[in-house]
């Protein structure tokens, strides 16, 4: 028997991992008979489609080892009701298979009929194809809809609708939007190109992993790189360019939280999150991070690193403007686009060089961009270089791409626990979010640069990861030869695991690495575990502190150190 499961079912309001449309996913497990499985399910959701009036609407399917992603478009006004009927045909086709009793059509039809009925919305759909037509951009939720960004947004309820006729369509405007994804360096790059844009005299916008920002003013604090966080900061009337980070978990539950964007950056693609909404590898994962290309014009720029295998090789094969950055002048995606006079940025004896028909010039050097720690940072070298062709691409000039660089300081005030560098009393700290193999290895390298006689490091990591994953994550770590290995248990992140079962994981993949046991220890919590580090610390060493969470308590204790009160 082919065993058949529903894992998940959701609405994809933005352009997505198949196409532009919004519609209605559910993500299946099947083991064996994909293809009879599929082809029930699209014969039972064209029928339901027909029942219910929505027979132009299309189907769409995408098989992964162990299931399937089963898709229907649908207008923005009845997602909701999709998602139902979505459903409803996926009963169907199970019972077709003998797993569960066949709905009764006597049941659902009139349900389906009713609820399509009460969630339909013609002047919300009115209003969206006006908006189109006059180019003007058009955000929608289910409390909020507007048109225009920055000062020119109007916004209403979904309820209290106008007529499109009602607008003065010139005075809805729009302001320069950027996105930026990856699986490491997107909330650094995105905070260095907000640097640069205030530093051109914009008041700049961004949405990150920790808060929606414009200017100095907070307009909220959470994890907000999905549609949520773009929506709001769009809606601002004091926004004049913005930046979205863009993660991989908004783009495959919601799909882009805008239509158009002038500029999107990948910086690098790694194995992070895998085994999640039907993303199991690498090379999956890579087409769902460029998801954020559809948001593009034709004249828009597709900002590549030339560095990431991934990235690169995927990005070969597209029709976007690319916009190549790289650490090594000598490279061949670089050469090439040199030779041709596209865009490129990329380092050169210390100096971050622009480059474009044959014209190239030093814009900003690494000894300045205190984030790189005098070049020692590699990695946010690379995000510099990404957030300069963000700049270029959005017609900002050197001399604020250079004083943006130099004003962001990477600390906790402008980054808070990624790259976080403290000095006191002879002791070097460094807190991180490293994570994932990619981000490790790139940490491990930035760690060796810097002189010490002794590494601490305390790291942990949350449970919902393959043991695989974690057991290349400790590889990568145990390349910094720490002295002293703190284990932390994450509480709250164990995600199925049993208790302490991760830290234990990680202990005896330390132990293969060749680490002493003697130098290892396990403790409850980061806080407790950053207090240990601390209160062993000596002059010469250097404390690399991964505060995966408890972020906020962790620099708090180190700031409490670097003030004198131990303890």
């Amino acid at each position: 028997m082919t065993m058949l499961a529903l894992t998940d079912s959701r609405r994809l309001t933005g352009a997505n991992l198949f196409w532009d449309l919004p519609g209605a996913i559910i993500d299946v497990a099947v083991e064996d008979s994909v293809e009879e499985v599929i082809a029930t399910w699209v014969k039972a959701t064209r029928e339901l489609l027909d029942a219910v009036g929505y027979a132009d609407e299309q189907t769409c399917y995408r098989v992964f080892e162990g299931g399937a992603s089963l898709l229907v478009s649908a207008p923005i006004d009845v997602l909701y009701s999709m998602c139902e009927l979505n459903e409803v045909a996926w009963s169907i086709t199970t019972s077709a298979f003998g797993q569960g009793e066949e709905p009764d059509s006597g049941e659902y039809l009139p349900r389906l009929t009713r609820l399509f009925d009460e969630e339909r919305n013609p002047p919300l759909l009115a209003l969206q194809k006006a908006a189109h037509e006059h180019g003007v951009p058009f955000l929608w939720d289910d409390d909020e809809v507007s048109i225009g960004y920055g000062a020119t947004t109007r916004i209403w309820s979904p309820d209290a609708l106008p007529s499109p006729d009602e607008i003065d369509w010139d005075r809805i405007g729009t302001v320069p939007v950027a996105l930026v994804t990856g699986t490491n360096g997107k909330s650094t790059t995105v905070r260095m190109t907000a640097a640069i844009m205030t530093a051109a005299g914009f008041s700049a916008g961004l949405t990150s992993t920790d808060f929606i920002r414009i200017g100095d003013r907070i307009i909220d604090t959470g994890d907000y790189s999905g549609t949520g966080g773009a929506r709001t900061l769009m809606r601002q009337g004091d926004l004049e360019m913005a930046v979205l980070e863009v993660a991989r978990g908004g783009l495959l539950r919601r799909g882009l939280g805008v239509e158009r964007a002038n500029a999107a950056v990948v910086t690098n693609v790694a194995a992070d999150h895998l085994g999640e909404w039907g993303i199991n590898t690498v090379q999956e994962l890579i087409p769902a991070k460029f998801i954020v290309r559809r948001a593009l014009g034709s004249g828009d720029k597709l900002i590549l690193n030339a560095d990431d295998e991934g990235v690169a090789g995927y990005g070969d094969g597209l029709d976007n403007s690319i916009f190549w950055f790289s650490m090594q002048p000598d490279d061949d995606r670089i050469r090439v686009a040199r030779d041709k006079g596209s865009h490129v940025c990329f380092l050169e004896d210390g100096w971050l060089v622009a480059g474009r028909d044959g014209k190239e010039r030093r814009v900003a050097h690494v000894s300045d961009i205190h984030a790189t720690l005098d070049g020692m940072v590699r990695y946010n070298i690379s995000n510099a270089l990404a957030a300069m062709a963000v700049a270029i691409s959005l017609g900002i000039d050197d001399s604020a791409i250079r004083k943006g660089l130099s004003v962001f300081k990477g600390d906790e005030s402008d980054n808070p626990g990624r790259g976080n560098w403290f000095e006191h009393n002879g002791v070097k700290i460094l807190v991180d979010f490293a994570h994932n193999e990619h981000g490790m290895t790139a940490l491990a390298d930035a760690v060796r640069r810097v002189p010490s006689e002794r590494i601490v490091l305390l790291m942990g990591q949350a449970g919902d990861r393959l043991d695989k994953d974690i057991a290349d994550l400790v590889r990568a770590a145990c390349t910094m030869r720490p002295a002293q290995l703190l284990i932390s248990e994450l509480p709250g992140y164990e995600r199925g695991r049993e208790p302490f079962e991760v830290p234990e994981l990680i202990r005896r993949e330390a132990v293969k690495c060749g680490l002493p046991e003697d130098s290892m220890e396990i403790l409850p919590a980061p806080g407790e575990a950053t207090a240990r580090a601390l209160e062993r610390a000596r002059p010469g060493d250097l404390l690399v502190l991964l505060a995966l969470t408890q972020r906020n308590e962790a620099l708090a204790l180190v700031r409490k150190f670097i003030d004198g009160e131990r303890g």
